[in-house]
């Protein structure tokens, strides 16, 4: 299932505190291109289907359309520095075929 590091979790936190978003809900979502490679979207969301899978991790609520968990079902969230200074979320998933995963998520 869908999880995020400790690190996202405590930046979508500080994100939600930063707009005054309370019972933040994230919605993950992730689509096909025609190459096959994923792009990869997430934001806060109230308009919650019924259809919509919803998961807590690192107690951050997520939620995701059912076409979109069929590509990110293994799916990791992380928040790393990428280039000094530059921090930003990346995208961990082994179904995607240009997945190349770090070693280490905290």
């Amino acid at each position: 299932m869908i999880t995020i590091s400790k690190n996202a979790a405590s930046q979508i936190e500080f994100s939600a505190r930063e707009n005054g978003i309370s019972n933040s809900i994230m919605r993950i979502a992730v689509k096909v291109l025609e190459n096959g490679s994923f792009h990869y979207a997430m934001g806060f969301d109230e308009s919650i289907s019924e259809h919509d899978i919803r998961v807590k991790s690192e107690g951050v609520e997520l939620v995701i359309s059912p076409e979109s968990l069929n590509h990110a079902r293994e799916l990791s969230i992380d928040y790393v520095e990428l280039e000094s200074g530059e921090k930003n979320f990346i995208f961990i998933n082994p179904a995607d075929p240009n997945c190349s995963a770090p070693t280490d998520m905290t």
